[in-house]
């Protein structure tokens, strides 16, 4: 789709990656520098306990947003290195950038630099909580400072991050739809475009029915794990007799009535404590411990298709073993070799386009 655009990728880490990975998906010539005084991106280097060096200095966190790139190592203060920079950025239509405050400028490669030598180049940068705030933003500390934390966890685990840097993921997900638009503007006015996503304002907008729940009601976060706020049982998780786990995402009222049937608790279809999803909110609590008992006493086998049939949301707790022993997720990894290793991770663009 994009075979005949070049792709500079300045940025290292997760979200900016993650971009020049979508665009490599879509045919593009993705060209990542990365800085030969370090060893490149420092994800290199992120490799979990059981994970070991290797020579081609390539970890399973790296391999998860750099497939199908070019790489070129390089040293920006030598003016051989610099050059060879500056000559790409005049045949690129995008550039992708996450510096730290200020180098982006030292080195002449911010976007009124670039500009200057490309002046239709599409110019993507990626920083933490905005221009006017210079502050280190990993993942975990956006988290921690947009309200995720503050839901996420239990009275007893105390605030808990995401187990994976989602922040960075959506910001992610801000620059690409903003470059597609800056690419399609280009193809009516000619003219290039500088974009900036914050990891703060990507977190903010992902808020959704949190933020509206303080915006419109005045009811401020609390530590519900993976309960929902204004649905129940929507998150609650239980056991079955086999051991196996499973959560529920009732979402009615019809569909409460049809599960308590299924289940055999048809009791409680007549108590007027559940008999709206208001009331099932308020009283969530004593909902649970009752539907434990009845999960507890039963198969996952002995109501699973009849939930499907019944139309139930429900799903079944899998590991991350298990998810990928299936078919589907199997046909989502890309694999790519890496010197000695043969690097795999997941799709970033699962989405499926038919020509008319």
């Amino acid at each position: 789709m994009f075979k005949d655009l070049m792709v500079v990728e300045l940025a290292s880490v997760l979200a900016g990656p993650d971009v020049g990975m979508f665009f490599a998906e879509m045919g593009a010539r993705v060209i990542k520098i990365e800085n030969k005084i370090t060893n490149g991106d420092v994800t290199r280097q992120w490799r979990i306990a059981s994970e070991k060096s290797n020579q081609d200095n390539v970890s399973a966190y790296f391999s998860a947003v750099n497939w199908n790139k070019e790489h070129l190592f390089l040293d920006l203060k030598q003016a051989n290195d610099k050059k060879q920079v500056t000559d790409l950025l005049k045949d690129a239509a995008i550039v992708i950038a996450n510096f730290k405050p200020g180098d982006a400028e030292k080195f002449s490669l911010d976007y009124t630099s670039i500009k200057k030598i490309n002046p239709t180049i599409i110019y993507g940068e990626i920083n933490g909580f905005g221009e006017d705030d210079n502050r280190v933003a990993y993942d975990v500390v956006l988290q921690a400072e947009t309200g995720f934390m503050a839901m996420n966890g239990t009275a007893s685990s105390g605030p808990l991050k995401m187990p994976v840097a989602m922040i960075d993921v959506l910001a992610a997900h801000q620059l690409k739809e903003g470059i597609l638009v800056a690419l399609l503007n280009k193809t009516q006015s000619g003219k290039g475009a500088y974009l900036q996503v914050a990891l703060y304002d990507a977190a903010l907008a992902s808020l959704k029915n949190q933020a509206t729940n303080w915006l419109m009601n005045g009811e401020n976060s609390k530590l519900i794990g993976s309960l929902h706020p204004n649905i129940a049982p929507y998150g609650e998780t239980y056991q079955t007799k086999d051991g196996k786990w499973m959560v529920l995402a009732i979402g009615t009222d019809n569909q409460f009535k049809s599960m308590l049937t299924i289940i055999g608790a048809t009791a409680l279809i007549k108590d007027e404590r559940f008999s709206s999803n208001v009331k099932r909110v308020a009283n969530r609590s004593e909902l649970d411990d009752l539907l434990k008992n009845y999960f507890n006493n039963i198969s996952l086998s002995s109501f699973q298709e009849k939930f499907h049939k019944a139309n139930i949301p429900f799903g079944i707790i899998k590991d991350i073993k298990t998810v990928f022993e299936e078919d589907k997720a199997k046909a989502l990894v890309l694999e790519e070799k890496v010197g000695s290793i043969n690097t795999k991770r997941i799709k970033t663009a699962v989405f499926k386009i038919t020509e008319g």
